[in-house]
């Protein structure tokens, strides 16, 4: 028996899943969480064998919660699945520790498929997404500014070009104005960039302005 842990603020989404997995015999949903925090308590008082985890929660999330839950229990297997298809995201989220990387446009026919490859702990990712990881692991001397990223300092890039202040931000992020300040001006340095509207520019040009949770 696969015991998962879903982890997403829609109640809606949560229900689908659990709508598509109860019809399924070798998968017993142990636990259901709607933040960062409540997916860390689950995953400590519930053993389970993969963790189905949006991208975006409110409070902790992304690729620290992602690197945070495989601290603290190594043998969970980690499935994202979330709205976000930029494959710039999925590799962070691969590279963070997570096993699979899926869009909620395919769970509804994939998502089994996915739960049962990843509980015997064999990736389950696009060819684009293995291509991408591929392509960061040569040696090359033309890599996109937004590759010298951080994680962290990735989230506050895209928390900035969707119109977010850094009081904002810092409410999101649990984190003060004066550290999110202090990331926008990293951010600006390392994208070679003097303004927000620089990277807006870039993201739209790259593909990297993500749609923000409601």
């Amino acid at each position: 028996m696969i015991k998962v842990v879903i982890a997403d603020d829609h109640a809606l989404m949560r229900e689908g899943l659990k709508h598509i997995l109860q019809a399924v015999t070798d998968i017993q949903i142990c636990a259901e969480a709607t933040n960062g925090f409540e997916t860390l308590q689950s995953i400590r008082s519930n053993p389970c064998d993969v963790l189905i985890m949006d991208l975006s929660m409110p409070g902790k999330g992304g690729m620290e919660l992602i690197r945070q839950v495989k601290e603290e229990v190594p043998q969970i297997h980690i499935l994202v699945l979330t709205m976000h298809e930029e494959h710039e995201y999925a590799a962070r989220a691969i590279r963070a520790g997570a096993l699979g990387y899926m869009t909620k446009e395919g769970a509804g026919t994939q998502l089994v498929i996915a739960i049962r490859r990843v509980a015997t702990g064999r990736p389950y990712i696009s060819m684009d997404v293995a291509e991408q990881l591929a392509i960061d692991a040569m040696p090359t001397n033309e890599k996109l500014p937004h590759t010298s990223l951080s994680d962290r300092e990735m989230e506050v890039f895209n928390l900035l070009v969707n119109g977010k202040t850094a009081t904002e931000i810092g409410t999101l992020l649990h984190l003060s104005t004066k550290t999110i300040s202090s990331h926008k001006s990293l951010i600006l340095q390392k994208m070679i960039s003097s303004s927000l509207a620089d990277l807006v520019r870039y993201a739209v040009t790259h593909n990297l302005l993500l749609p923000l949770r409601k």
